[in-house]
């Protein structure tokens, strides 16, 4: 059995396109996958499956939230070591990594449009686009960025869903709980 860590994106926001955790761990249950644990409202699900293609799970999970649910919902599914390497890669000093997002690609972006997105530059907002993952600082929180999600997703032509640093580090935890 194989440990994944799926991130959805914009569910239970504004009381919006509503998933009771519940029901998500239920249904991925149902859906055939084994040990399912969620973190938090946002859409985070740990657990196991004897599946090995990360792209094939992600359509597995789309399909199934549609079906339950009757909305889309984006979904990007990650092994627990690629999770690992991507927090690992954070280039930013321990202090900031501490405060940065993490928001993952559903696929590495090409070359001449990282470079044309990463001619922006706002005041106070640092930001990295390293492989499949924007790592972004903001001195002044996430709140009150100016760099939104939408910006680097329509730029790089990717869908993306980001995480905290806190979330990050419990997604690796639980994940780790699950291998051992």
């Amino acid at each position: 059995m194989k440990t994944y860590i799926a991130l959805l994106r914009g569910i239970n926001v504004g009381g919006h396109r509503k998933v009771p955790m519940a029901e998500l761990k239920k249904l991925m249950a149902d859906t055939g996958f084994e040990n399912v644990k969620t973190y938090i409202q946002s859409g985070n699900i740990v657990f196991q499956t004897k599946k090995e293609n990360p792209k094939e799970l992600e359509i597995i999970i789309y399909e199934a939230i549609i079906g339950k649910f009757g909305f889309e919902a984006s979904v990007i599914v990650k092994t627990r070591s690629q999770l690992q390497k991507i927090f690992d890669d954070c280039p930013f000093s321990e202090q900031k990594k501490m405060d940065s997002y993490f928001a993952m690609f559903s696929q590495i972006p090409e070359t001449n449009l990282v470079k044309e997105a990463s001619e922006k530059t706002y005041e106070n907002e640092e930001y990295e686009i390293i492989n499949d993952c924007l790592y972004l600082y903001c001195a002044n929180g996430y709140g009150k960025a100016k760099f939104s999600l939408n910006y680097f997703e329509k730029k790089l032509n990717v869908s993306a869903t980001s995480r905290n640093y806190k979330t990050m580090l419990k997604l690796l935890s639980l994940s780790k709980e699950m291998e051992d």
